[in-house]
């Protein structure tokens, strides 16, 4: 069995794999004081009762949590195949940017996993705590993309920075015109950045002419995914598709 564990400055996603089987995810909250031990700890909790992990593929946006699951992948994983996405590793994806050492790990890996479903050119749109759009070309290079405020910590900074109103849960609103703060609030996130997703999309087929596909990924994509008209496909686990893919290519 293959852990893909994919460290985002909200979330932590695990997944296990069966072959090309995605057997069973989690989604639990990143901890950026979080020391090995209790990593340790989760991750021999969460898949207590499956089948013995043979092999992990790790990427990670959080260089605290990096280093201690160094840490704990060599204390109690040093004897399995364990393939962390950095500098070095086989990816298979081109990186045509102006400083390729910035380009964050995942989104390397949302460009292997987008391009081998889907071809190219394709977008990936992430919406975890910023909401990213990775554009990989024809070839399957990726060539760099945009890079916004994620809905949540936007909705944060709204409540933290205007006294008279407050944190709302991120849903569909009854119509756009609310009736009530937290309705009108939640139109705004829901439909607003529905809106900005269409446009920054729109305006990145213009450049590079059509597209194969346009995948919502990340924690928030099934919540919004109705309300915008660019998005061709939903696939929530598509980065940890990706770390397998990348796990594979480095056997």
């Amino acid at each position: 069995m293959l852990l893909a564990i994919d460290v985002g400055n909200t979330n932590i996603v695990l997944g296990l794999y069966d072959k090309q089987t995605l057997m069973h995810s989690w989604r639990v909250k990143t901890d950026a004081y979080a020391t090995a031990d209790e990593f340790t700890i989760q991750i021999r909790a969460l898949t207590a009762g499956f089948p013995e992990v043979t092999g992990i593929a790790l990427c990670s946006t959080v260089p605290s949590v990096l280093r201690e699951m160094r840490i704990m992948l060599e204390r109690e994983f040093k004897k399995i195949p364990v393939v962390i996405v950095e500098p070095g590793v086989k990816t298979g994806v081109a990186i045509s940017t102006d400083n390729p050492k910035e380009v964050g790990a995942d989104r390397i890996v949302n460009s292997l996993a987008i391009f081998t479903r889907h071809g190219g050119p394709s977008i990936v749109v992430d919406f975890g705590t910023s909401t990213n759009l990775d554009v990989v070309n024809a070839q399957g290079e990726f060539i760099g993309g945009a890079l916004a405020p994620g809905i949540e910590i936007s909705i944060d900074a709204l409540a933290t920075r205007a006294a008279a109103l407050r944190k709302v849960e991120l849903q569909k609103p009854r119509a756009a015109i609310g009736r009530n703060t937290v309705e009108a609030l939640q139109s705004g996130a829901y439909f607003g950045f529905a809106g900005q997703v269409d446009r920054l999309v729109s305006q990145i087929i213009a450049e590079i002419g059509p597209v194969k596909a346009v995948v919502a990924t990340g924690g928030l994509a099934a919540t919004v995914y109705e309300a915008c008209t660019t998005l061709t496909h939903l696939e929530p686990d598509l980065t940890l598709e990706g770390l397998r893919l990348i796990f594979e290519r480095n056997q």
